[in-house]
């Protein structure tokens, strides 16, 4: 190993030491911290290292026998990058990048990240079926005339992604050879029957009823029961099905703040508080203000908000077919709606319950219809102008910020007076603005996969 390498990593992890003592009142407070100290000071003297660990990570090179070494500490296992957690301690590269090592391929990274929260929510959303099912068994049971149910969750499972996967990490500190996603899936699924729970209360009804041989109308009492889900929070699910101590629950707690802070928390393509609205049908819509001509389509029309989107639909959870809708449509000599693109991407695997489009449907879908297609980093802000004013066009998956609250899908469609036009697939309005570069780029998912989070096509 070389000595500057060493050198490296020790200033590194006595770097995190300090800005750990320094700062970590802050974090705890829940005060902003400067970007050079993310993770550092969360957790400790653990945190300190995951900190300087990942701010040096591109300057540790072919060290990685040496960070193992680090990592014999049980807790680190958690601290770590998700790539390492899930795969790093038995391959050294990924298929998916087969240049870097794990701990330094932001492809692997954000790739899994991106693979933890869509399992995680796949779960979840298969856990308010089976809270459903068992809402539905009581009911047959219970002999009452009605039933009403408040599902508090109908847009979409609420949860802490990084808490679930630190608990679950946690709970294997002494068996950290098994940890990967499918395990933490298996045991999940296994348990899902602890994340919902129901409460219910009865109340007598009155209703009218019509006497078929009298005509007379008569007053009804009805039983009804109304039932209310509760979701029961990852710390009711720590205890009930991981069996935390308090102190593997302190842990935890600290590293979910370290894994939030170094990956963000998990993003899904849905509308928040969706609930079945749609507008007028805008009937054919062609934006010819650009060097491409751009049919577009709205995921909340009328034509196709309601339609299937898997067992989803499009209104809510369609902005990544819809968008492609508009990518096809305006680049190949088909028209493809938001419906049609929907039942192809449920049909190639590229949906996913509750959470939207893997990122992965953007490239396929532009190679099943024949349209090149290359992607493109944030820090690649002159490439995309560049595709723009050539007429490509450019699908951008976006976090929070002027957008979305959360993620969402859209299409860059050239420049104009030195800012981007955008066909947004959820918002016309926003369609006719004009919009800063810096915007843009600034608020692209730092978490997207296949790519991302820009794919330039045409």
């Amino acid at each position: 190993m070389a000595e500057e390498q060493k050198n490296g990593l020790a200033d590194a992890v006595e770097t995190g030491a300090s800005v750990a003592h320094t700062v970590r009142g802050a974090v705890k407070a829940g005060k902003a911290v400067a970007a050079s100290a993310k993770g550092a000071a969360v957790g400790g003297p653990y945190g300190a290292v995951a900190g300087a660990l990942w701010s040096g990570r591109k300057h540790i090179g072919k060290i990685i026998v040496a960070v193992i070494a680090l990592l014999m500490i049980p807790v680190m296992f958690v601290l770590m990058l998700p790539g390492l957690i899930f795969g790093g301690f038995t391959n050294a590269f990924s298929t998916a990048d087969t240049e870097n090592p794990i701990l330094n391929s932001d492809t692997v990274i954000t790739e899994t990240a991106n693979e933890i929260t869509f399992t995680i929510n796949s779960i979840l959303n298969e856990a308010l079926e089976n809270v459903t099912n068992r809402i539905e068994a009581d009911f047959t049971a219970s002999g009452a005339d009605g039933m009403e149910i408040n599902n508090p969750y109908s847009s979409g499972p609420v949860y802490n992604s990084a808490l679930f996967v630190s608990q679950y990490c946690a709970a294997r500190s002494k068996d950290f050879s098994s940890i990967s996603i499918d395990d933490m899936a298996s045991v999940l699924r296994a348990n899902k029957e602890h994340l919902y729970s129901y409460t219910y209360t009865e109340e007598i009804r009155e209703s009218k009823e019509t006497d078929p041989d009298t005509g007379e109308e008569n007053t009804v009492s009805e039983t009804w029961r109304i039932y209310t889900i509760v979701y029961n929070g990852e710390s009711y699910f720590a205890d009930t099905v991981f069996a935390l101590t308090e102190e593997q629950n302190e842990l935890a707690y600290h590293y979910a703040q370290n894994l939030s802070l170094f990956l963000g928390d998990g993003m899904l393509q849905n509308l928040t508080g969706w609930n079945g609205n749609s507008i007028a049908s805008l009937g054919s819509v062609t934006f010819s203000d650009g060097v491409t001509q751009v049919v577009y389509f709205n995921q909340l029309d009328e034509r196709y908000a309601g339609k299937p989107y898997g067992t989803d639909n499009i209104g809510g959870y369609g902005c990544g077919p819809t968008a492609m809708s508009i990518v096809v449509s305006s680049l190949s000599n088909e028209t493809v709606d938001p419906v049609k693109m929907a039942e192809w991407s449920y049909k190639n695997g590229y949906w996913c319950k509750g959470s939207g489009s893997y990122h992965a449907l953007i490239p396929a879908a532009a190679g099943a219809w024949g349209l090149p297609v290359s992607g493109c980093t944030a820090s690649e802000a002159q490439r995309i102008v560049d595709a723009l004013s050539e007429g490509k066009l450019v699908v951008a998956i976006m976090s929070k910020g002027h957008f979305t609250s959360g993620g969402h899908f859209i299409v860059l469609r050239g420049v104009k007076d030195g800012k981007i036009m955008v066909a947004d697939p959820a918002s016309y309005s926003r369609s006719e603005q004009l919009w800063d570069l810096s915007i843009i780029v600034n608020e692209a998912s730092r978490r997207a996969g296949a790519g991302g989070p820009f794919w330039i096509i045409g």
